[in-house]
């Protein structure tokens, strides 16, 4: 397994600590509440670094491209929901940013299924860094309450973005659709 997608899986392998953590800490008040962020950053950063090396240093493989966009979906997942659960976040945003990710991912096998790869858009990055900072800020909130303020408006900014990308991803992909039908 090359360095990339030894990254990607340590990302999944954070993620159950993440959840833990933010079950520990209804346990223990006040203890656990401090690894959520770190937990979070730690598992953004791999994210970020298994990518760029993969295309650096062409490692790019079929399993890496099924366990990155993955493991992104499920730290973002198990974020949105611990901050649902610790009554930080709207669930309404949980609801729309899922409903966004699994039509892409549904997009996507169809058309993996059909021998076409669809790549990642600027505007699906975008999205994504955008997600990620919000919900990094709002997990930070323990440290300086002001900040899940801020984090929570970066999250509605995200989430306007996953509605519009999502809807870009549809119809710039509509034919792949249409094609399996």
């Amino acid at each position: 397994m090359n360095i990339p997608n030894r990254l990607s899986m340590l990302r999944v392998a954070i993620i159950p600590v993440f959840v833990i953590a933010y079950y520990l800490e209804k346990v223990n008040p006040g203890t656990f509440i401090y690894a959520l962020m770190p937990l979070f950053v730690l598992a953004s950063i791999t994210d970020f670094l298994d990518g760029n090396i993969a295309r650096k240093k062409g490692l790019v493989t079929v399993f890496g491209k099924f366990i990155d966009p993955l493991a992104d979906k499920l730290l973002v997942m198990s974020a949105l929901i611990v901050l649902n659960a610790m009554g930080t976040l709207p669930y309404f945003i949980t609801i729309l940013i899922l409903s966004r990710e699994f039509m892409v991912t549904g997009i996507r096998l169809v058309a993996v299924g059909e021998g076409n790869v669809i790549a990642a858009s600027k505007l699906g990055k975008y999205k994504t860094a955008t997600t990620m900072i919000g919900l990094t800020l709002m997990l930070s909130a323990p440290y300086l309450e002001i900040l899940n303020i801020v984090g929570l408006w970066i999250v509605y900014v995200a989430t306007i973005l996953t509605i519009v990308s999502g809807l870009d991803y549809f119809f710039k992909n509509k034919k792949v659709i249409l094609q399996s039908m």
